[in-house]
């Protein structure tokens, strides 16, 4: 018998998977697709926000759910810290890929991508840290 836990941690980590995953996939490919034109960047980015967002979307969600399965009452100081500074990492990671998507400078645009993606493993880090 799966235990409704199992489906909630899946579903966390199909969401963190599709939200980090894609950004080091697209990291990856950003050299080779500027060699496909001025417009393939952009034209993949846009693509890839059509899964992402809903990938974030999905690990919010499941994170909410998380904090109403667990007992914060019964978790000790570093456990807490731990909870925040992924939080504070998981919001910031959203917001700088939210400017980093509507933005027409190249440079804020290559700041917030840089400072998002960063953001984005330190909350899986963090994440890591909540579990060991």
């Amino acid at each position: 018998m799966i235990h409704i836990d199992t489906i909630r941690v899946f579903l966390h980590l199909l969401g963190v998977a599709g939200w980090i995953g894609g950004q080091m996939v697209l990291v990856g490919l950003l050299p080779l697709l500027r060699t496909l034109g001025p417009d393939v960047p952009r034209l993949a980015a846009a693509r890839f926000a059509r899964v992402a967002w809903p990938c974030f979307g999905l690990a919010i969600a499941t994170g909410i759910w998380s904090l109403f399965a667990i007992d914060l009452g019964d978790r000790d100081t570093g456990y807490l810290t731990a909870l925040l500074v992924k939080l504070l990492l998981v919001g910031f990671s959203g917001a700088a890929a939210a400017i980093h998507s509507t933005t027409r400078s190249a440079a804020l645009r290559g700041a917030t991508g840089a400072l998002g993606g960063l953001a984005a493993l330190g909350a899986l880090f963090a994440g890591a840290v909540l579990v060991t």
